[in-house]
This record gives C-alpha cells, structure tokens and sequence, in this order.
C-alpha cells in the first residue's frame, strides 16, 4: 500500500500571518514530527497544485470567484463577516489548497497512490459564494463535485472529525442523497458555527443520508468511540464510490478555540477504520484532509497519527489496543 503526503511551501502560504490561530506554520509543525519519526521516508511525497478557475467553479459561484481574486490584489478587507481577512495572494494560496487536493484523487483514481493526506486542507465552512470561519475556498465540496464531474462516481462519503460542524459541506449536499455525511463534532450550542444538530439528517430524497453526531464540551476518546459506530452503520447502509475523511485536528484536548477532550488516538482509530471500509466498498480509495487544529504540538500529533494508520493498519490495531 502506498500512501502520498502534500507538503511544500505552496501549500503552507495558506494562512492569515503569524499569531492568527490559522498560521502559516501549521504544515511546518507537522512535517517536522512526521520527520522525527521517519514517516517521511516511508511515504510518497506530492507537489502542491493550483487549482483552475474552472475547478473553482465547480463549486463556487463565479462572483464568489472573482470578489476573492479582487481582494487577493488588494490584500484588504474580511471574505466574510470578520473571521477570514484577505491577503496579498490569497487567490493562489486557497486555490493552491483546492488544486493539491484534486491532484490527490487524480493520483488515488490513477492507481498511482492507494491513499492521501492533504495536511493544509480541509476548509469546510467556505459556502458557495462567500468565505467562512478561516476557509476561502471549500476544497471538500470542490472534491466532491470533482469526484462526480471528472470520474463519474455516483456516492461519495464525507466523514468530519473536526471540532466544528462541517457546514459549508452539509448545507451545499443537504438534498443530495448521493452525498454520504457523518459528522463528529462539538455541540453548535457551544461552539461555532452553532449547527449540526442531531436532527439534521438531510432534506426531500436526502433524508437518512446525512448524520450528525453533537458530542458535549470535554468529550474524550470514550465519547468518540462510543459514538463512531452510528457512522460505520451508515456507511454501510450506503456503500460509497469514495471516502472523503476531514480530520481537524481542534477536537484535541487544548486546542486554544474549542472544548472537547479527545487524543490523536481518535484520529488513528477513525483513519484506520476508514482504510478498512475503503478496503470493502471502494477499491481502497480514501482522501485525507488536515482541517483545522490551532494547538501546533496537537496537529502534528494528531496528522501523523492518522498518517501511520493509513501506512500500516495492522501496525495500528495492535498500537490500538496496547
């Protein structure tokens, strides 16, 4: 099995300047643990990409598209209501996210990698035409579309790990039955962006396709493995083409933003039964996708946990359940 990992200074340009919680040095946190511990060696390592505008359009509305690429030559002004400031370049920088990732499934359909992880990815907020919560532009949907556009798949699976609620995912596939979405996340009464309520299942013929999973400030590992299984179920219910896995690394123990309890070990272990379900139902075939995580010890302990489990599963269930 062979796993591609995107990194490089592209990639890692995407942020809002040093000391915002979404810095520029994320990648490098990660990348260095994953050196320390010689994962490097034992990976292939990708180029970041810059996605067309065509690719953008994908999921984004074209006003969108063109107000982001104003305010990346001005470098002034927010993308949305406060939370996402411009920059000079951030038209490249998030179409560099967007663009990285599409180069990942190109190589996952190609045969040319079993799996991927992109570290500087997974902006989930970003609706269709307008920035949300540090995400420009919403590689998660954009893969999505891409999946169906460019090969064809008829069921894809997003799976969210991240702290906060996946919305710019949910609300874009709300009606869509052929979008699988489970989702774990800190309860929307605490936390930003405040939905994702358990009730939240999918609209019209999408109903039952979509789960939410609201999990209580200071929930831990128990909490999280007591609640995966609801999302193994539906996967099965609905087998899919694909599975996307968001895995934001801002639901760890002291993440300077969030409140809920958990350690890498719940990343590895959502990782590894991933590979497994994507042994089953789709050739194997699984996109990783960093997220958010603004504590830099906790990102890099939680991304190159999810990066041995998807190198070496055996490995990991027994590191699992020493």
């Amino acid at each position: 099995m062979t796993l591609s990992v995107y990194v490089g200074e592209a990639l890692a340009r995407y942020g809002f300047g040093q000391g915002h919680p979404f810095g520029p040095d994320r990648m490098g946190a990660f990348w260095q643990r994953a050196r320390d511990l010689g994962l490097d060696r034992k990976v292939r390592t990708g180029t970041p990409v810059q996605a067309s505008r065509d690719d953008l359009l994908r999921f984004h509305t074209p006003d969108y598209v063109l107000r982001v690429e104003a305010q990346s030559r001005t470098g002034s002004g927010y993308l949305d209501y406060g939370d996402t400031p411009a920059f000079p370049g951030v038209y490249e920088a998030a179409a560099t996210v967007v663009g990285t990732v599409l180069a990942a499934i190109d190589e996952i359909m190609a045969g040319t990698t079993d799996q991927a992880f992109v570290p500087i990815a997974g902006l989930h907020h970003a609706r269709r035409d307008v920035a949300a919560g540090f995400c420009v532009f919403n590689d998660c949907g954009v893969a999505i579309e891409y999946l169906r556009g460019r090969y064809g798949l008829a069921r894809v699976a997003y799976v969210d790990i991240d702290a906060h609620h996946g919305d710019g995912v949910f609300y874009a596939f709300e009606d869509d039955p052929q979008l699988v979405f489970a989702d774990l996340h800190e309860d929307g009464r605490f936390l930003y962006p405040g939905s994702g309520a358990a009730e939240e299942t999918g609209k019209g013929p999408a109903r039952g396709t979509k789960l939410n999973i609201p999990l209580p400030p200071r929930a831990g590992d128990a909490e999280f493995r007591a609640a995966w299984p609801a999302v193994e179920r539906l996967l099965a219910k609905y087998p899919p083409d694909f599975i996307l896995l968001q895995c934001g690394a801002d639901s760890l123990a002291d993440d300077p933003i969030t409140h809920l309890r958990y350690s890498a070990e719940s990343h590895r272990y959502a990782a590894m039964r991933l590979k497994k379900l994507a042994g089953e139902y789709c050739a194997g075939r699984l996109l990783a996708l960093g997220g958010g995580g603004y504590n830099r010890e906790n990102l890099a302990r939680a991304w190159t946990a999810v990066v041995e489990a998807l190198l070496d599963t055996k490995q990991n269930l027994s590191h699992h359940s020493a």
